[in-house]
C-alpha cells in the first residue's frame, strides 16, 4: 500500500472496500520498525493500534465509522492518553500512566482516528533539537547528522517518513513549527484558545497551544475542524466557531486554474 497517498484519496478507497486500516496500519507499523534507528517513537501501540484498526473496519461495513476512520495519527509524549504512559520524555514521569485522555485527542478517537504510538520530544518539550530526551535523541531522516528542530522532533519525522498520516504535538515557542521546517513538513501552530490544552502537560500555560504536523492541508484541517471549540475543562478555549475549513479547501481547489505543459 501506498502511504504516499493523500489522506482524502484513501478514505475514498477505505470506504469503497479497495483498503482496509488493518492494512495502512500493519504499514504504518513496518515503516516505524524500518526507521527505528531515527527515534521518533518514545512507544508504538503494536497489538493495540491493529486491534483498534479491526473495530473501526467492522465500523465502515456497517456505515456507522466517524469522519476520521482510516486516519492514522502520532502524538507527541506530552498528552495524555488514558492507560497509557506521558513521560513527556523523562524519566521522571516514566511510570505515569495517564487516567484521563487530552480534549484534543479524545475528539480524533470519537471519529474514529487510530492513535499508533507517543513521539520522543525534548524533555518537558524544553529544547529545539530533540537531542534532550530521556529516550534518547530523535534523528532527522533527511542525514543522520542532522537534528529534526524541537521540541516536537520525534512527530516531525515521523510523519516526514510516513509513519503515520498526521502528528499531534505542542508548540510553545515554536515547538511545531520548527521542527515541521527541519523536517519538510507543514506546521500548524493554531491561534492560542481554538484547541483546548486540557490534557496537555504544561511548559507555560499562557503560551502553549495543541498543533498538528502533516503533509497535506486538507487532512491537518479536518482535524483542526475536529479538534477547535469550546472545552468545559479548558476555560481558556475559544467559543467562536471556525467554520468548515475542509469545505473552504475544496472550493479553492475547485477555482485554482490547472495548468498544463
Amino acid at each position: 500500500m501506498n502511504q504516499d497517498l493523500p489522506f482524502q484519496t484513501f478514505q475514498k478507497n477505505l470506504f469503497a472496500g479497495q483498503t482496509s486500516c488493518e492494512k495502512i496500519v500493519l504499514d504504518f507499523l513496518m515503516q516505524i520498525k524500518n526507521f527505528d534507528n531515527l527515534n521518533a517513537f518514545s512507544e508504538v501501540f503494536n497489538q493495540e493500534v491493529v486491534i483498534n484498526a479491526k473495530r473501526i473496519d467492522q465500523k465502515i461495513r456497517t456505515k456507522t465509522a466517524g469522519k476520521l476512520a482510516g486516519l492514522v495519527v502520532g502524538v507527541k509524549d506530552n498528552l495524555c492518553y488514558k492507560n497509557h504512559i506521558s513521560s513527556t520524555g523523562s524519566k521522571f514521569l516514566k511510570n505515569f500512566n495517564s487516567p484521563y485522555t487530552c480534549s484534543a485527542i479524545q475528539s480524533l478517537i470519537d471519529e474514529d482516528a487510530i492513535i499508533i504510538g507517543r513521539q520522543n520530544c525534548d524533555e518537558f518539550g524544553m529544547g529545539s533539537s530533540s537531542e534532550h530526551s530521556a529516550y534518547g535523541p530523535t534523528i532527522n531522516g533527511i542525514g543522520e547528522k542532522r537534528v529534526p528542530g524541537g521540541s516536537s522532533g520525534g512527530s516531525a519525522v515521523a510523519v516526514q517518513k510516513n509513519m503515520c498520516h498526521v502528528s499531534i504535538a505542542s508548540d510553545t515557542g515554536g515547538s511545531v513549527r520548527q521542527p515541521a521546517s527541519f523536517c519538510g513538513v507543514i506546521g500548524l501552530k493554531p491561534t492560542y484558545s481554538r484547541i483546548s490544552r486540557y490534557g496537555l502537560i504544561a511548559y507555560a500555560s499562557s503560551f502553549d497551544c495543541i498543533g498538528i504536523i502533516g503533509r497535506n492541508p486538507y487532512e491537518m484541517a479536518l482535524c483542526l475542524e475536529t479538534m477547535a471549540g469550546e472545552d468545559i475543562n479548558d476555560s481558556t478555549s475559544s467559543k467562536v466557531s471556525i467554520g468548515g475549513l475542509t469545505s473552504s479547501l475544496e472550493f479553492i481547489a475547485q477555482r485554482t486554474p490547472q495548468f498544463t505543459t
